[in-house]
């Protein structure tokens, strides 16, 4: 990946619209151009973010999800931002769409009514080898197309076999405890549990 310029970094700041941001600064920019700038702090190991940048990732795993045949962001490029500290960042096509979170808080009745399809998604990730750790509801898009999307890729691992019943759990375990961090006891998670294990016994 070649490093983005500083000074189209701070333009593309100053210019557009933060959307997400912690203490450390901006994390996802509209620029502009209608394009989502994400910014990509190392978590760990900054010699680790050196060799296989977060921007790299993010990359791969859109195209994986849209080689399988699910709606991604579509990314633009993927550049360093600084090498040596491992910060790194892309420009994507953002999916058109409304988080399940943002559903939830203005429209519980809707959501409920979508669960049946929203497990039949969560089905076909997990039949499709995909393990898509940070699965919560504001992860998840409902798109203005139709069917559901999935953001912030980077925690999503495809797995050479399919994916066990341990591993199910699993997911299933830490959307739960999404839920509760969030502190969204309304979400309906017990209603999709029980409707993707019907759907896995047919």
């Amino acid at each position: 990946m070649d490093t983005l310029p500083t000074e189209q970094l701070a333009s593309w700041i100053a210019t557009g619209e933060v959307l997400v941001a912690d203490g450390r600064g901006p994390k996802v920019v509209r620029c502009r151009d209608g394009l989502l700038l994400k910014i990509l702090r190392p978590r760990r190991h900054i010699a680790l973010a050196r060799l296989f940048p977060a921007a790299g990732r993010f990359t791969r795993n859109a195209e994986c999800l849209l080689r399988l045949g699910f709606p991604a962001p579509h990314v633009r490029e993927a550049f360093w931002l600084d090498r040596p500290h491992g910060l790194s960042g892309c420009r994507y096509e953002p999916l058109a769409g409304q988080s399940l979170e943002e559903l939830l808080a203005e429209h519980p009745e809707r959501l409920a009514a979508l669960i049946p399809a929203l497990a039949r998604f969560i089905l076909q990730l997990h039949a499709r080898h995909i393990y898509f750790r940070s699965l919560h509801p504001g992860n998840i898009l409902l798109l203005e197309s139709g069917g559901f999307g999935l953001i912030d890729l980077l925690d999503l691992h495809l797995k050479p076999l399919p994916l066990s019943a341990w591993h199910i759990r699993r997911n299933f375990r830490h959307l739960e405890q999404a839920l509760q961090r969030r502190q969204l006891a309304n979400f309906p998670l017990d209603a999709l549990r029980s409707e993707y294990e019907r759907l896995r016994r047919l």
